[in-house]
Formats: C-alpha cells, sequence, structure tokens
C-alpha cells in the first residue's frame, strides 16, 4: 500500500506532531505558524464529540481552518461515536490522516478505512491502553497509521501509561514480521523524560500536546521530544 503520507514519513527519523488542542485558541494562526518554525512533522487534531469521549472540542470548520494556515499536514484523531458518518468531512477539510477507534463501532471498520482512502486521506486506527492488539490484528494490513493511545481519551495533560510501551514493541514486531507498512503514532503524556522510551520501544510519530504548547520553548520541547 502507499499513500502520501507514508511517503512523507523519513523512516529511523521520529517525528513529532503537537496536538493543536493545547494551542492558544485565540491566536491559533500565530500558533501553528511557531510551532511550524520550531520544526513539527504534523499536527494532530483531537476531535471530540462528548459521546465517545467526555468532552467536546470542535468539528471540520475549524479543521479547515487550520488547514488554510498550516503548511505541515494534518492528522486529525477522531473521537467520536459514528466515524461512518463524519470521517469524509474531515477529510474533505483538508486532514492527511483521519484516524478512527477501533472501539467506537462494533463492526463496518473495512468499510470506514475504505472510505477514508478512497476519499483521499490515509486511514489510521486508533486503539484505547486496554484494547489488545490482538483485537485489530486483521485491520493492520488495511491501515497507513496505527494510533497506540497512552493515557484513556478525552482530555489533555494525563498522565503517561507506562504498560502502553509493550503494545508498541508488539505492534512494530508484528509489523515487521508479516512485512506491514503502517506508521506507530503514539499519544497521550508524551514528554521530554518519557520520549525516549517511547522512541525506543517503536514509536514513530509521538503527539504531544501540553509538553509544547506550554513549554516555553517550542524547538527546544519538539527537539527534547524528537531525541
Amino acid at each position: 500500500m502507499s499513500s502520501s503520507f507514508l511517503q512523507s514519513i523519513e523512516r529511523g527519523r521520529t517525528a513529532v506532531a503537537p496536538s493543536v488542542l493545547s494551542a492558544d485558541f485565540t491566536r491559533l494562526d500565530e500558533e501553528i505558524r511557531t510551532v511550524e518554525k520550531a520544526g513539527a512533522d504534523f499536527h494532530h487534531l483531537d476531535v471530540m464529540d462528548g459521546h465517545f469521549v467526555p468532552n467536546i472540542t470542535f468539528g471540520p470548520m475549524v479543521v479547515e481552518a487550520i488547514a488554510g494556515i498550516a503548511t505541515r499536514p494534518l492528522i486529525t484523531h477522531l473521537m467520536i461515536s459514528d466515524p461512518a458518518k463524519y470521517a469524509e468531512a474531515f477529510v474533505r477539510a483538508g486532514s492527511s490522516v483521519v484516524s478512527f477507534h477501533y472501539e467506537a463501532v462494533a463492526e463496518g471498520h473495512q468499510d470506514i478505512i475504505r472510505s477514508i482512502r478512497e476519499a483521499g486521506s490515509a486511514p489510521g486506527l486508533a486503539v484505547n491502553p486496554d484494547t489488545p492488539l490482538s483485537s485489530v490484528r486483521h485491520l493492520l494490513g488495511d491501515i497507513d497509521l496505527l494510533l497506540i493511545m497512552t493515557v484513556f481519551p478525552g482530555f489533555g495533560g494525563q498522565k503517561f501509561i507506562v504498560e502502553g510501551l509493550d503494545k508498541i514493541r508488539e505492534a512494530s514486531a508484528l509489523r515487521d514480521e508479516e512485512g506491514l507498512s503502517f506508521v506507530i503514532e503514539v499519544d497521550g503524556g508524551i514528554k521530554p523524560d518519557n520520549a525516549g522510551s517511547v522512541r525506543e520501544a517503536g514509536g514513530e510519530c509521538l503527539v504531544a500536546g501540553t509538553a509544547v504548547y506550554r513549554s516555553g520553548d517550542y524547538a527546544a520541547a519538539i527537539n527534547a521530544i524528537r531525541g
């Protein structure tokens, strides 16, 4: 499988995707441009519906506005109960990647993956900390990105769940064993002091919100997370 997203990932180099949710939305234009100058590889956009997770963030209109500012690709993470209904709207809004949660639907995962790809974005699949990889193994050959959550989704600033490192290692080994090409993205509580463990376990694209946007020095934070 091939996509412009996969081609944009430089294997062996850790990508950093600051989570826009932690930015100052009163000056979002400036925040996007500043974090890009500081070395961000992607922008990670957390979409929450108040149903799948107990928080509400933003929809396609905000994603479209960010796409109009950004020069780096957008990875949109859907934490919503009906990804089949809304995923294509986020593709049209300018997302390079659209990820949805395995846990959000009981069936039809492959149909959603297919609809995202056919609409023009790279499909991603997110898994909660308590979802074993065995549950999604049959889908890994169809996706471009596997998002491993190291916190339970819903709010930024949570503490990193260290047991997630084992899942990252398992995903990396499984990908090698089966000759797959998905990118391993890791999201939740990542900071400079634990990013090294995430990288060593096999994390390739690291999401960081407060660790970047609340750091006071975006470039230093990004460089420390990238290693």
